[in-house]
């Protein structure tokens, strides 16, 4: 740990202070009063030769002083950190169709849960395990949104992540939009890589741009593209309330365009991959984990401990202290 400041020159303002207080007091007009003879205050100037108005003017000049110190930011210097930076930016583009309310998942405490929840789950794990990636998150519906924008910030994507659910969204799966929309995130980024993993359990159905077109724009752009299938074989369990108000299941067929989804991947040197198990999508993300790695670039950075604040605190309790004794015990008369 050391001391610096951030700004030092702002210190040379210190060498003016010494000429300016003298300017000040040579050029100042002190007030006096008239005697008929001196020998009328000559016991009063022989008990003190201090005079009360200079102690005033050092603690201003003194507290000038604190707050000169305080502009140029001394600091402590705690060490030096390392951050590391892949070059990857990921953008995950999630599906919140109603579909994705069919519960065919189980959690780890074998428990019926959604494919939302399943996904959100894996998506976070999944984040945590690549803290020098940025990763954003595009929802899509019926059109698509902007969950959040890219960023290395891992929690506050996390909480954005856990925010998202079924209200307030037009239903439909506009897979094209939801993708095209991931693409446009990473369009002006230079980076090394650019990917965006694609989750949906069902056909295109909305939107006004085709998945193969979005495609195509991935292509063009340098982005590799993963898909995934969201969703059990055959039938799915998908949660409804009858007339009483308990919640019953009714079997919904699961149909997703594995053939898009595929031919998405494939135009943009990605993979689709089929999660019809917890564990599988799992194994999924843990195998995207592993083919997408690069060398990692290393930042360095300093962390700081600030002390402004305690040079400011000086120089505002020098001009209290002096407003206090001009008004008290250095009182003085017009």
């Amino acid at each position: 740990m050391k001391f610096a400041f951030e700004h030092p020159w702002v210190l040379a303002a210190l060498l003016v202070l010494p000429l300016l207080a003298w300017l000040k007091g040579k050029f100042e007009k002190r007030p006096a009063f008239l005697y008929s003879s001196v020998g009328l205050v000559r016991t009063i100037a022989a008990r003190t030769r201090r005079d009360p108005g200079a102690i005033l003017r050092a603690l201003r000049w003194l507290a000038l002083a604190a707050f000169i110190v305080a502009l140029a930011r001394p600091r402590f210097v705690e060490g030096e950190a390392q951050v590391s930076a892949s070059g990857i930016d990921i953008v995950v583009c999630m599906d919140l169709s109603t579909s994705m309310q069919a519960e065919d998942f189980f959690n780890e405490k074998d428990e019926r849960i959604n494919r939302l929840a399943m996904a959100k789950d894996v998506v976070e794990k999944f984040v945590t395990k690549r803290p020098s990636d940025r990763i954003g998150l595009i929802a899509f519906a019926g059109r698509a949104y902007l969950a959040a924008p890219l960023t290395l910030d891992h929690d506050f994507l996390i909480t954005n992540l856990e925010r998202l659910s079924f209200d307030g969204i037009e239903d439909g799966t506009a897979i094209g939009s939801g993708l095209i929309a991931g693409v446009n995130r990473l369009r002006e980024l230079k980076s090394k890589s650019k990917i965006v993993i694609l989750m949906t359990d069902g056909q295109n159905n909305a939107g006004q741009v085709q998945p193969v077109t979005a495609a195509e724009a991935a292509e063009v752009l340098g982005v590799k593209v993963y898909t995934i299938g969201v969703g059990t074989r055959g039938h799915a369990p998908m949660p409804r309330r009858d007339p009483f108000g308990r919640q019953v299941y009714v079997n919904m067929k699961v149909d997703i365009d594995e053939d898009t989804l595929r031919e998405i991947s494939d135009k943009t040197g990605g993979k689709y991959y089929r999660a019809d198990s917890a564990s599988t999508l799992r194994t999924i993300y843990d195998e995207i984990d592993q083919l997408e790695k690069t060398t990692v670039v290393v930042k360095k950075f300093l962390r700081y401990r600030e002390l402004m604040h305690w040079a400011i605190g000086i120089g505002l309790a020098m001009l209290i202290a002096e407003m206090v004794l001009a008004n008290t015990w250095l009182r003085r008369l017009p």
